[in-house]
């Protein structure tokens, strides 16, 4: 009886709790004044759901930043929504990322304008503008690590750089350009 199970758990590989999966898609647009009304605009439109705006909360006084000063917006995506935005806004990027923008536990990369994605008219009230989008994966209990009470540590959870280029490939069809190693001549 014992045997069964062995063999039951060497032919399946894949443990449910090990799989990585994607926890949110985070679009935001940097910039202070006029800019970030026109972001606001801009998530809206792309989105469907309304940015929150990112104030500072340090003082930086060579670049005139002060505490409260709005520097952005942003939206979170999550679940069915998430997954939808970015196979919407790979072709904006020729469904390519540089292996440098791909980090443990997320991925980050830039949309130089928004009318690049398919689908999308140019805003008037918006102009040219781009926005960046970072994609954050997270393995089954990570949140132990992320809660305020009780918190524990879980390194083993963190979602490695192979893991990630495997699921981009896979489910999204993304290229990754690899950097090339420069050799020495003598």
């Amino acid at each position: 009886m014992a045997a069964k199970k062995e063999t039951a758990k060497v032919m399946d590989n894949t443990n449910v709790m090990r799989t990585p999966k994607i926890s949110k898609v985070v679009l935001n647009v940097g910039g202070v004044g006029d800019k970030v009304d026109k972001g606001m605009i801009l998530l809206q439109k792309l989105t469907g759901k309304k940015p929150v705006r990112v104030a500072t909360t340090k003082r930086i006084p060579t670049w005139n930043v002060r505490p409260g000063l709005v520097v952005g917006v942003k939206v979170t995506l999550r679940g069915e929504d998430a997954e939808n935005f970015i196979k919407k806004v790979l072709p904006a990027i020729n469904s390519t990322i540089k292996e440098r923008q791909i980090r443990p536990n997320f991925v980050s990369f830039g949309v130089h304008e928004y009318i690049e994605i398919p689908g999308m008219e140019y805003i008037r009230e918006v102009g040219i503008m781009g926005f960046e989008v970072t994609v954050v994966f997270l393995r089954a209990g990570k949140k132990v690590e992320l809660r305020k009470v009780k918190r524990g540590k879980m390194r083993r959870q963190d979602v490695t750089v192979e893991e990630i280029e495997k699921i981009l490939q896979d489910k999204f069809k993304i290229k990754i350009l690899r950097k090339r190693k420069q050799e020495k001549t003598e």
